[in-house]
């Protein structure tokens, strides 16, 4: 049961399998008169060995269906173990690429076990087991090729490192392709999404991955390029290690704020830039997810959507302490990005500038609520667009879906469509599109 002997990579998440199929291989090798089966609840027979592959080989379907893998699910498997092993050598690899010292020992002799198991021949299975069951894991074909864990760029990357795997000639070798996959994608979950949200299982947080993320560009944004460019001029900074600011954009509803940091997350991800949903109930926790991150080989925009808070609402005191104002500095691989309808954030009233006010220091009162805004060092107005540019907006939406009518005709029903659904905006001429593409497809 070689995965005993494993070092570096011994606490693997997800590792039954790999346990259950040690075991399988040693008892078809003969050694130990159980075979390693004793304790495993399978009994000390061949009749538990039998039980114990094809729950192994249930397991295996049941990753091929949940995680979308192809091909040979035992090779899939364990590059997956191996892709979500954070250790001390695949962190260290996914900041620097290679490194240097002793730990190179530790990951050959680990990558000496696990390419005993890619070369295992699963023929021998098959014949202890007299069975054709080895042969749906061998080269599993899927129809629809969809995955709730993984989206299909990581999920592919993954089945093409099995096979690359797979082909090394050496433990060096496949040392070498796992330390430049570290190196290019990462390592768990951190490294290869690109966008997260937060949620608590009991009294646990976890930073968990958001497979479904919109795919948009910003130039799928029609007009605003004033706002783009200032985003992203602050974006490349940040991405490029130089000093960056807070953003917030705010603005009226509808104007391509939060379209514009979807889609900030889509063209940064190859270069390193992860996000983070966090929402307003969830302000308590931003200093562990900081912590979380501050020591990955990734940039992290934490991504605040929608933000404002009403007068009884304290929570934004939490952010400005984590914005600036704590004792622990902010990592620089950590930026927030916000949006919002107000440019102030907290709801502010007259009578908190009236003299008379009931509040004996009003002028403290207008400035803690002013001083969460004025932690954004980047601030972007994103305005409703006028009559010219709604037209310019919708023409440009028609032509991207195909939409084949007289020009005339298009504006004014948009007009006519802006006056019953919430006035001029982008998203008041997207839905006018949306709607005509679905009527024109019954």
């Amino acid at each position: 049961m070689r995965e005993q002997e494993l070092i570096l990579y011994r606490n693997l998440a997800g590792a039954d399998i790999l346990r259950d199929m040690s075991r399988l291989m040693d008892h078809c090798a003969g050694r130990g008169s159980d075979g390693g089966m004793a304790g495993n609840g399978c009994g000390d027979d061949s009749a538990g060995a039998s039980a114990l592959f094809y729950h192994c080989i249930h397991g295996l379907l049941e990753l091929a269906g949940s995680h979308g893998f192809y091909g040979n699910l035992w090779h899939c498997y364990l590059t997956d173990l191996l892709v979500n092993d954070e250790n001390s050598y695949s962190m260290a690899c996914e900041v620097t690429g290679a490194v240097a010292g002793t730990v190179n020992e530790a990951a050959l002799h680990d990558f000496t076990i696990f390419r005993e198991f890619f070369q295992f021949d699963l023929t021998a299975m098959a014949e202890v087991f007299q069975g054709g069951a080895v042969n749906l894991i061998r080269d599993y074909q899927i129809g629809e090729r969809r995955s709730r864990v993984y989206n299909t760029r990581i999920r592919d990357h993954i089945c093409a490192l099995a096979v690359r795997l797979c082909g090394a000639e050496s433990a060096a070798e496949m040392k070498e392709i796992m330390t430049d996959f570290y190196g290019a994608y990462g390592v768990g979950k951190l490294g290869l999404h690109k966008a997260f949200r937060v949620v608590h299982e009991g009294d646990e947080m976890e930073i968990r991955p958001i497979q479904n993320i919109a795919h948009g560009k910003l130039d799928d944004l029609i007009g605003y390029e004033i706002q783009k460019k200032k985003l992203i001029e602050n974006t490349e900074a940040f991405v490029e290690g130089r000093r960056a600011n807070n953003c917030l954009l705010f603005g009226d509803a509808g104007t391509g704020k939060s379209s514009s940091i979807k889609a900030i997350a889509n063209a940064y991800y190859s270069r390193g830039l992860r996000i983070i949903e966090v929402y307003k109930h969830q302000f308590r926790d931003l200093s562990e997810i900081i912590a979380r991150v501050k020591h990955r080989g990734y940039r992290f925009i934490i991504y605040m959507d929608d933000l404002s808070f009403e007068e009884f609402e304290t929570e934004y005191k939490y952010l400005k302490a984590v914005i600036e104002g704590g004792l622990e500095k902010k990592p620089d691989n950590v930026l927030i990005y916000a949006t919002s309808n107000r440019r102030h954030l907290v709801r502010e009233r007259f009578s908190d500038r009236e003299e008379r006010s009931d509040d004996l220091h009003t002028n403290d009162t207008v400035q803690e609520k002013l001083s969460l805004a004025s932690r954004f060092g980047v601030t972007i107005y994103f305005g409703s667009p006028d009559k010219k540019e709604f037209q310019n907006i919708v023409r440009g939406l028609a032509d991207r879906q195909g939409i084949r009518m007289p020009t005339e005709e298009l504006l004014a029903q948009a007009n006519q469509w802006e006056l019953a659904h919430g006035g001029l905006s982008g998203r008041c001429a997207q839905q006018f599109i949306d709607y005509l593409a679905g009527r024109s497809r019954r």
